[in-house]
């Protein structure tokens, strides 16, 4: 089956190691084969990464696009690491992403790395407004997610539906 992508004009997306721009009108795009898809709105660079989470994202997003994984795990276990000790409550949005990295799910673990930049986002808002901190056992500030939600096509394929 293939994954059929929608993109508005002048949007981009990367398939494999290219980039693809749209011209100037809708286009409709159904796409086949093994190769890791991203639309513009889930690409990140090095320029935009500017929060400890949105590094680890983009580390794991190289690793998605990426035939040579080794630097680049190197890279995020640091990261990984470092994210930790300032904040103990992001172990559980940690270890759904490295858990998806360890079965080659790598499009899972960017929708899990993005629950990790909406968690930094509350956790920077409650020190803004001198709130009180979330609790350690509820990730999110009591939403409770399912660790075990497993979207039926997550690895490097072109089942990757939930991609667009």
């Amino acid at each position: 089956m293939a994954l059929k992508v929608e993109l508005k004009p002048g949007e981009r997306i990367i398939i494999g190691d290219s980039v693809i721009t749209n011209d100037n009108q809708r286009t409709r795009l159904f796409i086949e084969g093994t190769a890791p898809i991203l639309r513009e709105k889930d690409i990140l660079t090095p320029e935009t990464a500017n929060t400890p989470a949105k590094r680890v994202y983009l580390a794991v997003q190289l690793m998605y696009l990426s035939n040579s994984l080794e630097k680049i795990q190197d890279n995020y276990f640091i990261l990984v690491n470092d994210i930790v000790k300032a904040a103990p409550s992001t172990i559980p949005y940690i270890t759904r992403i490295s858990n998806s990295i360890l079965t080659g799910a790598f499009y899972k673990a960017l929708k899990e790395a993005k629950k990790l930049i909406e968690y930094e986002r509350t956790l920077i808002g409650h020190v803004q407004a001198g709130g009180a901190s979330l609790s350690e056992n509820e990730p999110g500030g009591g939403h409770s997610e399912r660790a075990g939600s497993n979207a039926p096509h997550e690895s490097r394929s072109s089942s990757s539906a939930d991609q667009g």
